[in-house]
């Protein structure tokens, strides 16, 4: 494999880009087309911003909203500013905003619009911590004229509410030398990104991952994939997403290949990204490509243009690979294995027969070890089962403001337990089999019963909670909320499920509630999710 350009941080990757292919059209947003010195160029004018309200090198700057240009422009801008980029979930509420910026100290929130057009800042609470807030142009410059769907917003959070325009005029202030300074003075082991990611215990951890170790873990992930200057790749997860943001925003600039950041993905909108916005490479759940598959046989599509499918640590039917390189003509499919916490970790390789694609994630990465083990920690040989270990450059720093928790996951020797249960066959393949955590997956995010429980009991007629993630035809797994009333009260599962709506990201939302009037516990004392989840395989879906 080429070996990753000695760039050692992003931005200095960013400033090379544009000093040698300034005209490399990396962002297609709607048609609008940002070149990679374009790109440098209006960073560069959110670094200065960021400088001019105080921002230093390390402080944590948190990003808000759906996929789209000003988001790609934002997080070079805090990577240039020497900052750390928190992404939060364009589809979270402002109680879990709120939480991510308090936990990670962020002060500064560049925000936007939301999917459904709701201006995000106006749905945090007071009392977040924030020094200043940005929002779009577009946004009003007073209070809403209009309440946003869920809880009235409370003040306008912040000491100060700037538009992007203001942002703007405030950088101006500041020399362009001082910010070329500012992002040459970036180290390689300084870190670019917390990351949010579910737990097992209420409160999302955030990962913290440096410079570096991003840079090559998607340099080498592009490279298997064969991304690269000419091609078209809608990004289809949320930049918030370690996905989205690592193999999607920053991989495009790493190759040079053109971003088309998608707001809000829907199936219906599939065909024309393929077919009127000729991607050449698209990645999501085999769900998707069924989809792809279904619209062909319903009528006719120009798919000439799709090269390469990525899927991820999903099982993917034989047939269905099979129809795609027959039906579309891809030159591959690729399965991968990957987590927040340690960035990639295997994929399958060009000439890889289609069973192994579609029962394993491939092999490991350059510079990534992988060993399966028992529970006393040894480890079995191939064709055992067992929990997944990863070591090597893509292993977290840790989690932020968390050494303990960070301890628990990663050892002394550097191995980082995943909580992922697989199996190596004997040409060293991972197959994913189950999840030792306790998280389920809903349309392809990582849901924490713990957190969704939490959020729940704050709404005030519930004594107890317990949430599992039960199987579910169209979303793969569902949860399902099973609530103990507080003494005296009587719970309104609509009402409840409508404050859920209003105020947690729409997969935590529970599928269904079920109202009991005691959980089961095991001898330990401890709730019995083994005797839920089998409770739940007795009630129709």
């Amino acid at each position: 494999m080429q070996p990753v350009p000695d760039w050692g941080t992003l931005p200095r990757m960013l400033r090379d880009q544009a000093a040698r292919h300034p005209d490399a059209a990396v962002i297609d947003d709607g048609g609008k087309l940002v070149t990679m010195n374009g790109l440098l160029s209006a960073a560069t004018e959110v670094t200065r911003g960021l400088m001019a309200l105080g921002v230093a090198p390390g402080d944590r700057v948190a990003l808000w909203g759906v996929n789209d240009r000003s988001w790609v422009e934002r997080a070079f801008g805090v990577w240039l500013a020497g900052g750390v980029v928190v992404p939060l979930s364009s589809r979270y509420k402002g109680l879990e905003a709120a939480a991510v910026i308090r936990k990670t100290g962020s002060e500064v929130l560049l925000t936007g619009e939301g999917a459904q057009g709701v201006l995000l800042a106006d749905l945090l609470p007071p009392r977040t911590g924030l020094r200043h807030t940005v929002v779009a142009d577009t946004a009003p410059s007073g209070p809403p004229s209009g309440p946003p769907p869920g809880p009235p917003p409370g003040p306008p959070p912040g000491k100060a509410r700037l538009t992007a325009s203001e942002l703007r005029a405030r950088g101006a202030e500041v020399p362009v030398e001082a910010a070329e300074e500012r992002a040459l003075a970036v180290r390689p082991d300084d870190l670019c990104e917390i990351m949010s990611t579910s737990g097992t215990t209420g409160m999302p951890k955030g990962v913290m991952l440096d410079h570096a170790q991003v840079l090559r873990g998607y340099w080498d992930w592009a490279e298997i994939v064969t991304l690269g200057e000419g091609d078209r790749y809608p990004v289809i997860a949320p930049f918030s997403h370690g996905f989205g943001l690592n193999a999607g925003l920053v991989a495009c600039v790493l190759r040079r290949a053109t971003m088309t950041p998608i707001r809000v993905f829907t199936p219906d909108a599939l065909m024309a990204l393929v077919s009127t916005g000729r991607a050449s490479i698209l990645a999501g759940p085999p769900t998707l490509f069924h989809r792809l598959l279904d619209e062909l046989d319903r009528g006719e599509w120009d798919v000439s243009s799709l090269r390469v499918a990525i899927c991820g640590a999903a099982a993917v039917p034989p047939a269905l690979i099979t129809r795609l390189v027959e039906r579309v003509g891809l030159e591959r499919m690729i399965n991968a294995y990957g987590l927040m916490e340690g960035t990639v970790v295997s994929m399958t390789r060009a000439g890889d027969p289609v069973e192994v694609v579609a029962s394993t994630t491939g092999r490991p990465v350059p510079g990534v070890e992988i060993k399966v083990v028992d529970d006393r920690g040894e480890e079995v040989p191939a064709g055992v089962r067992g929990e997944i270990l990863q070591r090597g450059y893509g292993v977290m720093r840790g989690y932020w403001d968390d050494p303990e928790r960070t301890a628990e996951v990663v050892d002394e020797d550097g191995w980082l337990h995943t909580g992922d249960i697989g199996v190596l066959d004997t040409a060293g393949n991972l197959a994913i089999v189950d999840r030792k955590k306790d998280l389920f997956i809903v349309n392809g995010f990582n849901v924490s019963p713990a957190e969704v429980e939490a959020l729940l009991l704050r709404e005030g007629s519930l004594a107890q909670v317990a949430v599992v993630g039960v199987p579910d035809p169209a979303a793969g797994e569902a949860g399902w909320a099973y609530v103990v009333p507080r003494p005296g009260t009587a719970v309104d599962v609509p009402a409840l499920l409508a404050w859920a709506k209003a105020n947690m990201s729409n997969f935590k939302v529970p599928r269904r509630v079920i109202v009991v009037d005691a959980l089961p516990v095991n001898a330990n004392g401890k709730i019995d999710k083994l005797a839920l989840r089998s409770r739940a395989g007795t009630h129709e879906t």
